[in-house]
């Protein structure tokens, strides 16, 4: 049973089309991240399954119960959701413990106590009872917004970029707390997120969006080694890209033919290629190419490394390969370069031009 079903859902802002016929299903207990450039779509999903914005077209489920369709619009407080915003919207002059009973006023004052208790206690901020929300860090804050959220055992928890105002070190500290807690209460979850990064840790699955309508939904790997088209592919990384035509099947690179045996013979084709589906091989039957290295930059556990491929026919090719840290050639040095097919994508150079146009 779909804990959130969106179908065939759009939504206008006057004469712009914000959602185009979106169909969306979460499953109970399952983490999905809509991901996508600003202006895609995504916050305004969220706010439709929230109830904050009226549904012009569509449906939405939530336990196969309509929520929203032409008929009918339930109220936020009506579809058991709980919310964290990306400023957290704590109550300044309530302290802790009645900013997460403000949703609990169901309860009888004993039980609201204890509720308040027991979710502190599983997002880690037990002690701070009585503080208010200005004595405390972002960190701190997104805490108690979370376990606002999930006091009133909601079927479904909506967060937009709920980690957005987070310095490097605690935004990651805090995803898997986030993650850890919405997965033990046993909670669907929607989270909206601009970072690819932070989607593929968190999503069990990821609807890619783009102008108002989802390209691609699909696990972490699958968008990462399948993308749907040269969009989701640009997404998740910088590539390296070059032009080719298919000729029976096969596509010229600059590191061999590929095969493409889906396309139609003299299709303009844009071949990507991910930094680290670029690796340092041997000469060997003729395969690989040689390469000059450049320069290299340290990130942490590997380097991007920037190549260069003399060819006296055209102009020289310049190329990219993140590398681990013990194959990092010197500059001046020359080497051999292959690919790794796995993180190499063709598609047709139309279709690429119709999918980024106006993003």
């Amino acid at each position: 049973m779909s804990a959130l079903c969106l179908e065939n859902v759009s939504h206008n802002f006057g004469a712009l089309s914000a959602v185009n016929n979106v169909n969306l299903s979460i499953d109970a207990g399952e983490f999905v991240c809509l991901l996508g450039p600003s202006g895609c779509g995504k916050t305004t999903i969220l706010r439709l399954a929230a109830g904050l914005e009226r549904l012009q077209s569509g449906k939405i489920t939530m336990d196969e119960a309509i929520v929203a369709n032409d008929k009918a619009d339930l109220p936020p407080e009506k579809r058991s959701v709980g919310l964290v915003f990306q400023d957290y919207a704590l109550f300044p002059h309530l302290d802790v413990s009645k900013n997460i009973e403000f949703g609990l006023k169901h309860l009888s004052a004993p039980e609201r106590k204890e509720r308040v208790r027991e979710t502190l206690a599983q997002v880690g901020m037990a002690d701070y009872l009585h503080s208010y929300p200005h004595t405390l860090s972002g960190g701190q804050q997104q805490r108690v917004a979370l376990a606002r959220a999930i006091a009133p055992r909601p079927k479904l928890v909506l967060l937009d970029e709920p980690f957005s105002g987070l310095d490097v070190r605690l935004r990651n500290q805090v995803r898997e707390e986030t993650l850890r807690v919405l997965k033990e209460n046993n909670i669907a979850t929607l989270m909206v997120t601009h970072d690819p990064e932070e989607a593929m840790f968190m999503g069990d699955r990821v609807a890619i969006m783009n102008k108002g309508q989802i390209v691609q939904f699909a696990p972490p790997n699958e968008l990462y080694t399948n993308p749907a088209n040269a969009f989701v592919a640009h997404f998740f990384g910088e590539v390296n890209e070059f032009k080719g035509v298919c000729n029976d099947g096969h596509v010229v690179t600059p590191f061999g033919a590929l095969e493409v045996p889906n396309m139609s013979h003299g299709t303009v084709v844009d071949v990507l290629v991910r930094h680290e589906g670029i690796v340092i091989g041997e000469k060997v039957n003729g395969t690989g190419v040689e390469a000059s290295v450049l320069k290299s930059r340290m990130l942490g556990k590997s380097n991007l490394v920037d190549f260069k491929i003399s060819n006296s026919l055209s102009n020289d090719l310049y190329v990219k390969a993140r590398l681990d840290n013990h194959a990092v050639p010197l500059a001046g040095n020359d080497c051999v370069l292959e690919l790794d097919k796995r993180l190499t994508f063709v598609f047709s150079s139309q279709q690429s031009k119709q999918n980024t146009a106006d993003d």
